[in-house]
């Protein structure tokens, strides 16, 4: 069962705690930048030619970020201003907590999906210069999603080094 912030009324009421253990820092900061690179050329890719069939996945992905940001990018400040304070402190890894509510778990669903299809959009190598996401970058954030994912599913969190573990064993 997800450890939910119990006893509570308010806007916590209903949310469920979510710990990110180990997130490394070097890795997280090249997945950020490689994401905005994606982001700002899919936002042109389909600014260019809005009737193109050829363009679902840029046009997805961007509705969804959207969609997302407009959902819960409230609930993530707290923990951006973390990192950003880790990251100049020359931290390696941190670990942060959010609260958030169950609805995240579908949402982090389909960013992975969306995520991915936009890699194979990518690959093809027809509209962009920006590169599939790098394999570390790509294990990095389906580790990070799935975190969200397994524990509101009541599972519990696996730090960054353990995923790894795993992941090579």
């Amino acid at each position: 069962m997800p450890h939910q912030a119990g006893g509570m009324t308010g806007p916590a009421a209903g949310l469920v705690e979510v710990q990110v253990l180990g997130l490394p820092l070097d890795i997280w900061a090249r997945t950020q930048e490689h994401m905005d690179g994606l982001l700002r050329e899919f936002t042109l890719l389909v600014a260019g030619d809005a009737t193109s069939t050829t363009r679902h996945a840029p046009r997805r992905l961007l509705d969804l970020v959207a969609e997302l940001e407009a959902d819960y990018a409230g609930m993530t400040s707290d923990q951006e201003q973390q990192l950003a304070e880790a990251a100049d402190a020359g931290k390696d890894a941190i670990d942060l907590t959010y609260l958030v509510p169950t609805s995240v778990r579908e949402a982090c669903r389909r960013l992975d999906e969306a995520l991915d299809e936009a890699d194979r959009y990518c690959l093809e190598g027809e509209y962009l210069l920006t590169l599939a996401t790098p394999a570390d970058a790509r294990a990095f954030r389906r580790w990070f999603l799935v975190q969200f994912m397994e524990q509101i599913d009541g599972r519990p969190a696996r730090s960054w080094p353990e995923w790894q573990a795993a992941d090579a064993g």
